[in-house]
């Protein structure tokens, strides 16, 4: 047993051993830098990325792109995320001292000042959300919309069968949208009346030039047509071959199939609505290279054969090859043939357009020696001399048919025979 005098000396180096002495803060902070320095780089890495993809999304505004907005807005979220998670990582274990030392207050100079760019980023995030959120908005408006007019276009595709070229022909790009780019109006009727009938004048220009250089008497091919006539001026001659071009290609347009042979007759106006559309905007040559034997092709094969006749033809080409070819079936690519096409649409767009009106259009014509009405005819000839002891001019020529429209009048156009015009 040892003495009291020596357990008392133990137990006082015992306690003076344990006894913990308090140091600065400072100085604990500097005994282990290597971490707060990790955490500052980490914060520092962290507002990089965070620009780096504030910056994206900015991008990503102009040109709007909702797939890139929308990854963009992720990248800054998750980055606003690990900059919260440093903040509350260095309270956690960071709290605060008693005395500050110039280290200490650096650091928080520089966290508070990155804090004061992330609640800058979040203010604009925010932002940048909520204009999503609006374009997200305006997005299923249009997508809403978009459905709306693919139901629509479906509906009128079950009521609108192409029959004007093929059953399987392609529809023209303005109905793919499912709406069609024009009214059917009496207007829109007129319009193409005008289109036909430049057609029949400008198609009787190379027919007569071909006349002439096959050495034709163009007096007495103008006879041929409408003998006897009384024109006022030898030019006027030309409307003789523009009425035997009117008068050939207008042959069954009072019919819905327009006299060809074994065509449906079942079809809706809308159905010739359509084929006006899917025409109106194509190269007649084009449709016939893909679709020979539509009903379009048919057309221009039939009145062909009966617009030139095979003695003229002899006559132009030495040959009759090109009509053998256009009786085989066939549609040529010479420039006559061309020519003759352009007509052959235009008569066939206003025979299809026509029918689209219900009810459908009327056509009527006049007789030669028909006394002339400016109510249902306009003469081609305006400067005449009236003399009102005579007779009421009278019907030379039938040049363009007239047609009913509603209760509307398209008038037929005539050249009057035995009249004199203005010098």
């Amino acid at each position: 047993m040892q003495p009291s005098g020596v357990r008392d000396k133990d137990n006082q180096l015992r306690d003076s051993n344990q006894k913990v002495h308090p140091q600065p803060m400072e100085e604990a902070t500097n005994q282990n830098p290597e971490p707060m320095e990790a955490l500052i780089s980490k914060i520092f890495t962290n507002i990089s990325s965070l620009k780096s993809a504030y910056i994206k999304l900015q991008d990503a505004h102009t040109p709007y792109d909702p797939d890139k907005i929308q990854a963009a807005d992720k990248l800054v979220i998750s980055e606003l995320k690990n900059l919260s998670e440093l903040k509350h990582f260095y309270r956690e274990n960071n709290p605060k001292p008693v005395c500050v030392s110039p280290q200490d207050s650096r650091l928080a100079a520089e966290i508070q000042e990155q804090q004061n760019l992330l609640k800058t980023y979040e203010v604009m995030v925010k932002k940048f959300q909520s204009e999503i959120q609006n374009k997200d908005t305006e997005i299923l408006q249009l997508e809403q919309q978009i459905q709306e007019a693919i139901q629509k276009r479906e509906k009128l595709e079950k009521n609108l069968k192409l029959r004007g070229l093929s059953a399987k022909e392609p529809e023209s790009s303005e109905s793919k949208n499912g709406f069609f780019p024009v009214d059917l109006t009496p207007d829109l009727f007129t319009s193409v009346v005008e289109a036909a009938y430049k057609a029949i004048h400008d198609f009787s220009k190379p027919l007569i030039n071909m006349m002439k250089a096959a050495g034709w008497d163009l007096d007495a091919a103008a006879n041929s047509i409408e003998p006897d006539i009384d024109y006022a001026k030898r030019a006027h001659k030309k409307y003789a071959f523009e009425s035997h071009i009117c008068q050939r290609m207008f042959i069954g347009f009072q019919q819905e199939n327009f006299s060809l042979k074994h065509e449906n007759l079942t079809v809706t106006k809308e159905s010739f609505f359509h084929q006006y559309l899917a025409l109106r905007e194509m190269d007649p040559l084009d449709a016939l290279g893909q679709y020979p034997d539509s009903s379009f092709g048919k057309f221009c094969r039939s009145k062909y054969l009966v617009v030139v006749h095979p003695k003229m033809e002899a006559s132009f080409f030495g040959n009759l090859d090109q009509r053998n070819y256009v009786m085989g079936g066939g549609h040529p690519r010479t420039p006559f043939y061309v020519a003759f096409l352009k007509l052959a649409k235009s008569i066939w767009l206003l025979h299809r357009l026509a029918y689209s009106f219900d009810p459908p259009v009327k056509i009527f014509q006049v007789k030669r020696e028909s006394e002339f009405s400016d109510v249902y005819m306009d003469s081609l000839i305006k400067n005449l001399v009236v003399d009102e002891t005579d007779q009421k001019p009278k019907v030379g020529l039938m040049v363009m048919p007239g047609f009913w429209i509603g209760g509307s009048l398209i008038q037929c156009r005539v050249y009057l025979t035995g009249t004199k015009v203005a010098e």
